[in-house]
């Protein structure tokens, strides 16, 4: 009998779930306690597990249990395998009930603010029993770590790189545009010139250096032949932009999604400067060999709807 069909009689659901508990956990008593067994039964099943496969699946370590490289690939598959199945079954609940189903969504804090409440508002009008799960993140955390470790259905942001990759497919909703922005009060909200030359002794309000968007404030002024401003708060948050723009002391970039869509809920003057530089496309990223859930084609489909009636500004 070969090693695939020796496997295919002899591995369960179960014996998957137990490998995840132990990779998380990264103790056989804490496993044990997780999955409401014996510490004995579970290190019998890793045994049987690693003798079935003729592989040692776990190092044993002063620190507790680690995966090995054949550890890793049974996992890899085991998150795959799970996820399949609770595709599955969202599927045929919303088949059951088309009213119904829970979405995974995974968004930079802009589009936390922008454009994903307003698809879920979308569509929660017209399927109030949906349930969305929105995780926030940057753009690389969200493309390279929560997708491939499938902690999220779909990511929604800024696309980089290519487009698509042999890993993930990309749709571009629409290009976005940032401004410069200031609070109402502020001093530079009633010009109507203004340099960004006027702008290098301001503080500024920026997201991590290490991040694209972090990076805009950086490359505008140095397309203009100009000195970096000084960085006075380094943060993805909105909330804490929002605070520190109303004060009147702060200036920052906002895409124009937010500033369109979230205009109702913020209050912020757009100050009338050309930036050099400007963030790309944002669009919808999914795994290339995924199969998408009911909610997931209807979140793209009312995704592209809104996308079409953002205000070219």
């Amino acid at each position: 009998m070969s090693l695939h069909d020796r496997i295919s009689h002899r591995l369960k659901l179960r014996d998957l779930r137990l490998l995840l508990a132990l990779n998380d956990w990264g103790s056989m008593a804490k496993a044990a306690n997780h999955l409401n067994l014996t510490q004995s039964a579970v290190s019998k099943a890793i045994a049987e597990l690693e003798h079935t496969f003729g592989v040692r699946l776990f190092d044993r370590t002063p620190k507790g249990i680690e995966p090995t490289a054949y550890g890793r690939a049974l996992l890899k598959g085991s998150v795959g395998v799970f996820d399949e199945l609770r595709q599955s079954v969202n599927e045929i609940e919303h088949l059951a009930d088309p009213a119904a189903g829970e979405l995974r969504i995974g968004c930079a804090p802009p589009m936390s603010w922008g454009i994903v409440p307003a698809v879920i508002d979308r569509l929660v009008r017209q399927y109030p029993r949906l349930t969305f799960h929105v995780t926030e993140a940057d753009p690389a955390t969200l493309r390279h770590h929560d997708l491939p470790e499938r902690r999220i259905d779909l990511a929604i942001g800024r696309i980089f790189g290519p487009i698509p990759d042999d890993d993930f497919d990309a749709e571009v909703l629409y290009n976005e545009k940032t401004f410069v922005v200031a609070g109402e009060n502020s001093r530079w909200a009633k010009r109507r010139k203004i340099a960004l030359a006027e702008l290098v002794d301001e503080s500024w309000c920026v997201p991590p250096p290490g991040s694209f968007a972090g990076s805009l404030v950086t490359e505008a002024f140095k397309a203009k032949g100009l000195p970096v401003p000084h960085v006075s708060a380094v943060s993805f948050s909105i909330p804490l932009i929002t605070a520190l723009l109303a004060t009147g002391n702060f200036l920052c970039l906002l895409p124009n999604s937010l500033l369109q869509l979230s205009q109702h809920r913020i209050s912020f003057k757009v100050l009338p400067i050309e930036l050099p530089v400007q963030p790309g496309p944002v669009g919808i990223i999914t795994l290339t060999k995924r199969t998408l859930s009911p909610v997931a084609r209807l979140f793209i489909e009312h995704a592209r709807v809104v996308a079409k009636l953002l205000p070219k500004r």
